[in-house]
């Protein structure tokens, strides 16, 4: 089987321990005898490069961008159901605050009609007072 050494492929210690683990589960899945091969070889710091280990290596990789995909979709779906259900929140939150201001401001409005009716009685009050003072007057005059 054909392999080569770690360092000729360009990547960090870290990628080439991903690699090499993930070529390790790729063979095991594949069942193939290529997994005590691949292990000799990740053990001598080489990774196999034989057409069954690539093929299984490529499969594996395929397997885990769908699996990484699906999960990046569900994510967004729920980012974008959360994002969706705040803005509802929101949006009712802004039509409770304005039907509040409306109704505190229907509240001012009365409460300045009855300061203005009270203005009024107490200025009758006041006239009604002077007139019994004036008849009280008349009275104790007659």
């Amino acid at each position: 089987m054909s392999s080569i050494p770690d360092s000729q492929l360009g990547l960090t210690q870290s990628e080439i321990h991903l690699l090499r683990q993930h070529q390790q589960i790729a063979l095991s899945q594949a069942g193939s005898s290529s997994s005590r091969a691949a292990s000799r070889a990740s053990s001598q710091g080489r990774l196999l490069l034989d057409p069954t280990s690539l093929q299984a290596l490529s499969a594996h990789f395929d397997r885990l961008m769908h699996s990484i995909q699906q999960r990046w979709q569900a994510l967004s779906q729920q980012t974008q159901i959360a994002t969706q259900i705040q803005y509802d929140r929101a949006g009712n939150a802004i039509q409770m605050a304005d039907a509040e201001i409306a109704r505190f401001r229907a509240i001012l409005r009365e409460i300045d009609e009855l300061e203005v009716e009270f203005d009024k009685v107490r200025r009758i009050g006041e006239i009604v007072k002077g007139f019994r003072a004036r008849v009280q007057h008349l009275e104790r005059r007659i």
